[in-house]
């Protein structure tokens, strides 16, 4: 069915400022049953996890939800969910915890169309093990990662690949679950970074055959918390660095500190906004997910559609990537304009965008943005509407002259 995007917008108050908030590939706004969850958890009051009192007792069951939340999410089991304050520092935590286990002549390999917070931690663990770095290639012409060139990338040496879901740059989904399966030929492992792909569509990580699947939540209209997914039998045979007070058992033990308790309410609140954009969806959560992420897909497809044909249409406009398969999301640049100044001249006419190289370093350079200051971004997600298009592309036919 087709979301009553109406009924979406109206649930999330920021969208009140009249402003057309196409910057959601930076962090999404968040419904008011998040911001509701959240004010609850402390209204309510919280302790830490493992006392004997009421609010230490919340807090748990706060955690315990959460991690059943972002299991439904994607598929995953609950026990196996490690929760964070970003996807970035998760991600350093695995890598250190899995290089430990790597020799010199060792090999990883990652990818040129990926955000940075999932090579730099890759490249970084790999150079203190003496191990190999392999670059997986972007076409420049046309934003492709073939997967392909994995078959001559991978060997029996190679004990991880990393890889995006989907750009957050320009929006090429790559075939992970063809990636992953050749990993898994060789004995290798694979962190799938989903930050991206998980806002636009449904996730399967057990089909897609992802060791790690990496997301964060303010990607999709959750609070600032990042999870790391994998199977628990995984984990278990995996040891980080940590507090000899801390908990020994999975996925406690990945987790250093103390959680931001209220916020992971928040997170769970935010799945179940998603499970809900169908009305009609039924059954179990993951039931209801599964149904709301695919009509999101569709719906945010018309409208970035719509997007990219008045982009186009552009003489102006050189917009990057062409990927058979993306998630809703363009960078492109105008002619004699720097992307700052075309930031700014959006900004001043109520339209968020971002611009500069959004932490696609390696891809920015692909595409010979980098000298510019990179390329101006604009992503579709599931409150926006054809109104945010029009006023983006109205704004930008102002910069013809």
């Amino acid at each position: 069915m087709s979301l009553d995007v109406g009924r979406i917008r109206a649930s999330y108050p920021a969208l009140k400022d009249g402003c057309a908030y196409l910057d959601g590939a930076a962090g999404t706004q968040v419904p008011s049953s998040v911001i509701d969850a959240i004010s609850a958890a402390y209204l309510a009051g919280l302790g830490n996890q493992g006392g004997a009192f009421p609010a230490s007792e919340r807090a748990g069951e706060i955690v315990d939800n959460c991690r059943a939340a972002v299991a439904d999410l994607v598929g995953a089991e609950s026990e196996g969910v490690i929760l964070g304050p970003n996807m970035t520092t998760l991600t350093y935590r695995v890598a250190e915890t899995l290089s430990r286990t790597w020799a010199a002549g060792d090999e990883v390999v990652v990818s040129r169309l990926d955000h940075d917070a999932n090579v730099r931690p890759w490249v970084q663990a790999a150079r203190r093990a003496g191990a190999v770095v392999r670059w997986a290639e972007v076409d420049a012409s046309s934003g492709e990662l073939p997967a392909g060139q994995y078959d001559e990338l991978l060997s029996e040496r190679t004990r991880l690949v990393a890889v995006s879901a989907a750009s957050n740059l320009i929006g090429t989904r790559p075939d992970v679950g063809e990636i992953c399966r050749k990993a898994r030929s060789v004995g290798a492992l694979s962190y799938v970074d989903g930050v991206h792909a998980t806002p636009h569509g449904p996730v399967d990580v057990v089909a897609l055959g992802a060791d790690f699947w990496a997301m964060s939540a303010y990607k999709w209209s959750g609070p600032h918390v990042g999870a790391v997914v994998a199977s628990v039998a995984l984990l278990e045979g995996l040891h980080p660095y940590k507090l000899d007070p801390a908990p020994e058992s999975v996925p406690g033990r990945f987790e250093r500190g103390t959680l931001a308790f209220a916020d992971l309410a928040g997170v769970t609140a935010a799945v179940d906004h998603l499970a809900s954009l169908d009305p009609g969806a039924a059954g179990s959560r993951r039931e209801r997910l599964t149904a709301s992420m695919t009509a999101v897909a569709e719906y945010e497809a018309v409208v970035f559609d719509s997007l990219l044909e008045g982009l186009k249409a552009m003489a102006h406009v050189t917009a990057y990537g062409r990927a058979s398969d993306r998630a809703p999301t363009t960078c492109f640049n105008l002619t004699d304009r720097s992307p700052r100044e075309v930031a700014a001249h959006l900004a001043d006419r109520g339209v968020n965008v971002w611009n500069g190289d959004n932490y696609a370093r390696e891809l920015a350079g692909v595409l010979k943005i980098r000298e510019r200051g990179g390329a101006v971004r604009a992503g579709v997600v599931h409150y926006n509407d054809q109104s945010d298009v029009i006023r983006l592309l109205e704004a930008l036919e102002e910069l013809a002259s």
